[in-house]
């Protein structure tokens, strides 16, 4: 082989970083059968399998990690070239990519990004929402400035980037009204056995919840689980169930669900990071951002109506 088709290696890289063939065809506009014969184009090319099937869905080969990470870094390399000619829009306005992870509550990432929208300059904002893990691999590859999480990045992810705590929150439960008054006295132990929505189990919110409910001998009858902390709380305003918030944004929470305060848990932590490819934050609206977000979950200050 005496030069590498860069077409065919982001083909691979596409389909590898999205799981599939379908999905990297999606991701890439091109149809099913251009990226398949693309792949095995590439796989003769170098004399070397890189993909293989498992269940339903495709996994590396021993090579196809070695590839998928150079692959890693070219593309990187070159998404940073970009930026760097790009750093601004042809308007000068500043850009600012945001990944924002699904587990989160909408309310404190609106509080989060509130500040970025007062600047004195322009800034045109984009937000795009998902699993975490997913958006780390936007973030190594330059498509997002910032991921914002409850949880830190972990080893095993395997990017090299910092976590930033922006700050923590004590808990609130909430209910449709007669749902509140019911369980309001004798709180927390009403909470044994009464109606319950949940965060699902692989969320950093759930992990907090479980070993409480388990030390105080609450067993709270699940109502449902869910990912997406907004449709959770569209189910608790309909009366579905009790649900969990931070503390902080109790006060929004109550007049945008229509709902009350059974009880407050402050020994409960959730906590916020902002996940950046930077040690030190030079993108001037991600330093604004931590910064403003630090001092509100320090200082809770209501939002101006």
């Amino acid at each position: 082989m005496n030069w590498l088709n860069y077409h065919h290696l982001h083909y691979f890289w596409t389909v590898a970083r999205e799981g599939s063939v379908s999905a990297a065809c999606r991701r890439l506009n091109l149809a099913q059968p251009t990226v398949s014969g693309q792949l095995r184009t590439f796989e003769a090319a170098i004399g070397h399998k890189l993909l293989e099937r498992s269940g339903r869905g495709l996994k590396l080969t021993e090579t196809g990690r070695s590839v998928y990470r150079y692959a890693d870094d070219i593309f990187a390399i070159g998404a940073e070239l970009l930026d760097e000619l790009q750093g601004q829009l042809p308007t000068g306005r500043l850009r600012l990519r945001v990944g924002v992870a699904d587990v989160l509550p909408k309310l404190i990432v609106y509080r989060t990004l509130l500040p970025v929208l007062s600047l004195p300059e322009p800034i045109r904002l984009t937000c795009y929402e998902g699993k975490p893990d997913g958006l780390i691999a936007r973030l190594a590859s330059h498509d997002l400035d910032v991921v914002l999480a409850d949880t830190p990045l972990t080893p095993q992810s395997g990017v090299r980037a910092y976590s930033h705590r922006l700050g923590e929150s004590g808990l609130a439960v909430f209910g449709a009204p007669a749902l509140a008054r019911r369980f309001r006295k004798g709180f927390p132990r009403s909470l044994d056995g009464a109606p319950v929505l949940l965060p699902t189990k692989n969320t950093a919110l759930r992990r907090v919840l479980d070993p409480w409910f388990e030390a105080h001998g609450i067993r709270p009858a699940i109502g449902g689980e869910f990912e997406d902390s907004a449709l959770l709380k569209v189910f608790g305003q309909s009366g579905a169930g009790l649900f969990f918030a931070p503390e902080v944004i109790e006060p929004e929470v109550r007049q945008q669900f229509r709902v009350q305060t059974v009880g407050r848990l402050p020994e409960l932590k959730e906590t916020f990071y902002a996940i950046s490819m930077e040690r030190k934050i030079r993108h001037p609206a991600v330093a604004i951002l931590t910064d403003a977000a630090r001092e509100r979950l320090a200082h809770f200050v209501p939002l101006t109506r």
